[in-house]
């Protein structure tokens, strides 16, 4: 199985960027994991909130394909204990899926096509955090995730 998360901009925070190079290389001995940055909507600020939904949506679908399973990072989502999270990949993988795909919204979140073609939702948190930081954890949690599956001494129980 291979994971992607989708995220929409680009991270300009170099320290946090370093970190999520960290962890992704970190993953890279578990399982092929990628982040691909959706180019933000060009004259956002000219659209409605609705019209950059629906663009950044449309470019989110362009990049998955209907064997994918797309889950949301959505605040209304399920949340998961980091054990209860690496089951969910454990079944995942178990179900012999071949690309898993995690996808981060813009600022407004996702239109209804997206979330009509998604396969679930997932929440980090129900606070809410800046789409640069919501990366940075979410790449950690799936390090942690395969840590546990492993039983390996990262996470502490």
């Amino acid at each position: 199985m291979k994971i992607t998360l989708l995220a929409i901009g680009k991270t300009d925070n170099k320290q946090l960027q370093t970190l999520m190079d960290d962890y992704t290389k970190r993953l890279g001995f578990y399982i092929p994991f990628e982040m691909e940055v959706v180019p933000d909507v060009k004259n956002a600020k000219n659209l409605s909130e609705a019209l950059q939904k629906q663009a950044e949506g449309e470019e989110i679908l362009k990049r998955t394909t209907t064997a994918d399973v797309l889950i949301l990072l959505d605040e209304k989502g399920k949340t998961y204990t980091s054990e209860g999270f690496a089951q969910f990949l454990q079944k995942k993988m178990n179900s012999g899926l071949k690309n898993l795909i995690f996808v981060i919204g813009g600022p407004y979140g996702f239109s209804e096509a997206v979330y009509a073609r998604a396969n679930g939702k997932v929440s980090l948190s129900s606070m809410t955090f800046s789409h640069q930081m919501v990366r940075l954890f979410f790449i950690e949690q799936l390090y942690r995730g395969f840590t546990i599956l492993r039983n390996e001494p990262y996470h502490h129980r």
